[in-house]
């Protein structure tokens, strides 16, 4: 089966790790961004794969190659100007239009099991299955509305009642999944979210504008929509993960690190001297930390040191030099100069 992976935007709210690559080439978990995405497809038979490229597209085919590493093939596929999520399949029509596709966004973690989003999608005979989850923190995600298993629009924000700090609640049980899929909006008393998982049948094509910006939700679907065809929804609760922000990666990469028994990512090159006390930290390539430097819940970009005696908390850290005469972008963060690091603390 083939899929689309979408990177192609700027990923300003990532900045300034995104001032040297792509979104799509950050460091997860050991691998780029969008590779670690590409391993979660192909654990589902997704072996032939499509990345939409814009922003620095050098850096991403840099670190991804040709996909063998991640047990997949990848086709790239340029976007001089940005085509949106509907737009980006339109550029990739013939790679995508022989068969039943999935499209993934390229800045989630997760392990939603796209067996049976399939098997939804199958049952429902739609040109279009949304793989939904209940939105039980109430985080700022536009509500999806849902009518006897099919998409029914969407709605506005979650009410804010203070229940966006609730912890996420899993799965208590494989009925209770089952029961979820079967019907969708009462699945959970919380409000239905969009996961970026699409299933598409090729026929959406004829739905499509050729060689122009189009976006799925709110240009493509209700075309087809008032012309008879059916958008299915399945609802999951597998853990899932939105990386859209520095704070969000941070917080991610944290977790997921500690599920794998550890609190520190530690890039190609990097070293953490005897004495210094790195936790809860991600350092790309080439770092060094110095003995007697404390690091606290850091993004550490490639090639920076943390002297001996600094202190490093809750921020970004990148190279000064890649800075110097950059324009910061108005949803990046904030920073300072300190000798020789750009030091962004996270916004809270």
């Amino acid at each position: 089966m083939r899929a689309m992976i979408l990177a192609a935007g700027y990923g300003t709210r990532l900045w300034p790790l995104t001032i040297d690559r792509a979104k799509p080439a950050l460091p997860f978990m050991g691998r780029p961004l969008v590779g670690y995405v590409a391993e979660y497809l192909a654990r589902f038979g997704c072996d032939e794969i499509g990345v939409n490229l814009h922003h620095r597209p050098e850096s991403v085919r840099a670190a991804l190659g040709d996909g063998r590493q991640f047990g997949v093939r990848l086709e790239y596929f340029l976007e001089p100007t940005i085509l949106g999520t509907s737009g980006a399949l339109d550029n990739a029509r013939a790679f995508l239009a022989q068969d039943t596709f999935i499209v993934v966004n390229g800045k989630i973690a997760t392990d939603i099991n796209l067996a049976e989003a399939l098997a939804t999608h199958r049952r429902g005979g739609a040109i279009a299955t949304l793989v939904l989850r209940p939105n039980q923190a109430h985080e700022r995600y536009t509500v999806i509305n849902t009518r006897a298993g099919y998409y029914a629009g969407l709605g506005g924000f979650p009410p804010s009642d203070n229940a966006r700090d609730a912890p996420r609640v899993p799965p208590t049980s494989e009925s209770e999944s089952d029961s979820a899929i079967r019907n969708p909006q009462s699945a959970s008393e919380a409000p239905l979210m969009f996961t970026g998982i699409h299933i598409l049948e090729p026929r959406i094509f004829d739905f499509i504008p050729r060689g122009v910006f189009s976006d799925s939700i709110t240009d493509v679907y209700p075309q087809a929509m008032a012309a008879g065809e059916r958008i299915a929804v399945h609802v999951s609760r597998g853990l899932w993960h939105e990386l859209s922000t520095v704070r969000r990666y941070l917080d991610t990469s944290v977790e997921l690190m500690k599920r794998a028994g550890r609190d520190v990512e530690l890039g190609a090159g990097s070293q953490v001297e005897p004495g210094a006390d790195v936790r809860e930290a991600v350092l790309w390539e080439n770092v060094r930390v110095e003995a007697g430097a404390r690091v606290r819940r850091a993004v550490l970009g490639a090639g920076v040191r943390v002297p001996r005696g600094a202190t490093i908390e809750d921020a970004a850290v990148v190279r000064a030099e890649l800075v110097r005469g950059a324009e910061r972008p108005a949803k990046g963060l904030a920073g300072a100069v300190q000798g020789e690091n750009f030091v962004a603390p996270l916004a809270r």
